[in-house]
């Protein structure tokens, strides 16, 4: 049987984890059309450049893509519009809206739930340090309330809700009131590779710079102990992350997978000092061969094992991260374990855990959907 599939995220507006998994399930379902509220296609992915993502009306918004969220309290309208009728199986990837797109009729709708909205449920948060005005940001921590209670009941409207951590789960558990299974996301293990060559001089990050993500400790203390600290990614964290920065510290802006890949087969250590839902990056470091340092919370815990493949600090400010680099110099690390602990995380794992979940949701009829690589079917008409 072929069946209709249509695959939906947030948004695509930017270069991250979740957008691989969107990446992942475009391979697995070719030909279901991905639904979002807005794209940028400039920032697209290379998997996803040639897919058929479509997008709602707030894409014709002026500046949505430089301001998008301070429109937080529309995209539940977008969601709401987007058409599904005629799919056999929605799959959706969320972190905020995208669980609460209508279903159409007997449809499956699975949700990869890479987190309960961070804004609605942790607003504080999220907002920290991003420059708006002090009435914007009341009105907007009011609109909060009413978007809970929105996302708690799209949650029970769902037939699979997928945690991709053990953090995760809890926060559904919380949040929500629903139990979970936790499948971790994809990590594309073959593009990555150890080098002969060893580490060199310096410790990485490679994050988007907002200020959730904490990369302000990691300066600071690479700052403080005059450790060469080079830094891949942009945002809008990035004027204030220079601010506090000493001649020690590097920002290269956005780079290539081939570069990234090439600065963390060299890294001392990649530095992962946020509360991150899971984090794949961690993981593409060690498929280099190199160790973290990471935060002792959230998905680090699930794939952070302490002195196999990286090491942690258990409070989230500079001097606990200087007491971990500090211990860092006395430590060894064998790069055939990293790599191989980092394969336990790969592709198909995910791959084959997702159909398994879809398959139990569709009952005997989906035994097509056991076989990785398996076709989407044919665009459901409107």
């Amino acid at each position: 049987m072929n069946y209709r599939i249509a695959i939906v995220h947030d948004y695509l507006n930017q270069m991250g984890g979740a957008e691989r998994v969107v990446g992942v399930m475009h391979k697995l379902f070719p030909d279901a059309p991905i639904y979002t509220t807005i794209v940028d296609r400039e920032k697209l992915l290379p998997e996803l450049r040639t897919a058929d993502i479509r997008t709602t009306w707030m894409q014709h918004i002026p500046n949505i893509l430089r301001d998008f969220k301070l429109y937080f309290w529309l995209y539940p309208f977008a969601v709401r519009s987007i058409d599904l009728k005629g799919y056999d199986i929605i799959v959706s990837s969320s972190s905020a809206y995208a669980k609460g797109v209508r279903k159409p009729g007997n449809a499956i709708h699975l949700c990869y739930c890479h987190s309960p909205m961070r804004f609605a449920w942790n607003f504080d948060g999220y907002i920290e340090n991003v420059n708006v005005s002090k009435t914007r940001r009341t009105i907007a921590k009011w609109l909060t309330f009413p978007l809970r209670l929105w996302d708690k009941a799209n949650s029970k409207q769902v037939d699979r809700l997928i945690a991709n951590s053990s953090v995760v789960k809890g926060r559904i558990s919380k949040f929500y009131g629903l139990d979970s299974a936790v499948i971790y996301p994809p990590v594309e293990i073959d593009r990555f590779s150890v080098s002969k060559d060893g580490p060199k001089d310096y410790f990485l990050v490679v994050s988007r710079l907002v200020s959730y993500k904490k990369i302000d400790i990691a300066v600071e203390a690479c700052t403080r102990l005059g450790l060469k600290l080079l830094i891949v990614g942009d945002g809008d964290d990035r004027k204030r992350l220079e601010g506090l920065s000493g001649s020690n510290v590097q920002f290269l802006g956005r780079r290539s997978d081939e570069e990234v890949t090439g600065y963390m087969q060299h890294c001392r250590a990649l530095l992962f000092p946020g509360l991150e839902d899971f984090g794949i990056t961690p993981l593409e470091a060690n498929a280099c061969g190199r160790p973290v340092i990471a935060f002792q919370a959230g998905g680090a815990l699930d794939t952070i094992k302490a002195d196999v493949n990286g090491m942690f600090f258990k409070e989230q400010t500079t001097e606990s991260l200087m007491e971990a680099l500090r211990e860092f110099e006395s430590k060894k690390w064998d790069t055939g374990l990293i790599r191989g602990h980092a394969e336990s995380f790969n592709e198909r794992y995910f791959i084959e855990r997702l159909l398994s979940s879809l398959q139990s949701a569709i009952g005997p009829l989906g035994s097509s959907l056991q076989h990785y690589g398996v076709e989407a079917g044919a665009h459901a008409s409107s």
